[in-house]
C-alpha cells in the first residue's frame, strides 16, 4: 500500500493505523509517488487531494492512464469535503473518497473491501 500526503501528521496517523495490517510505502509528493509505482507494484494508493506541485486528482489521472497500474484502486484522503471535491475525485478515477479527519474503522471497511476485489 502507497500513502501519499505531504503532511508528516497525517502520514504518522495513516502508518499508524496500517501497521500489522498492511505493508506500507510513504511518498510526500505526487511526483515521489509516480517514481515508486513505477519502481514496485503497489495494490492501494490512500492519497491527499491537494498537494504542492501536482496534486492528486493530477496523479490518480497518471495512474489511470499508466497499463500497469490502471487497475490500482485509489482512495482519497482529504479535507475538501464538499460533493464537487467527491465528483472531482471520482472524475479522475478514484475508488473512493474520505474526508479528513479519518474515521478509523470506515477507512480500513474501504481497504479491505477493495483489496479483496
Amino acid at each position: 500500500m502507497l500513502v501519499v500526503d505531504d503532511t508528516p501528521d497525517s502520514i504518522m496517523v495513516l502508518c499508524a493505523l496500517l501497521k500489522g495490517r498492511y505493508d506500507t510505502r510513504v511518498a510526500i509528493s505526487g511526483e515521489a509517488a509516480l517514481r515508486l509505482l513505477g519502481a514496485a507494484p503497489v495494490d492501494l494508493v490512500l492519497l491527499d487531494a491537494v498537494m504542492p506541485g501536482m496534486d492528486g486528482y493530477e496523479v490518480c489521472r497518471r495512474i489511470r492512464a499508466n497499463p500497469a497500474t490502471v487497475a490500482v484502486p485509489v482512495v482519497f484522503l482529504t479535507a475538501q469535503s464538499a460533493p464537487e471535491d467527491a465528483a472531482r475525485a471520482v472524475a479522475a478515477g478514484a475508488s473512493g473518497h474520505l474526508a479528513k479527519p479519518v474515521e478509523p474503522a470506515l477507512l480500513l471497511a474501504m481497504v479491505e473491501r477493495l483489496l479483496a476485489r
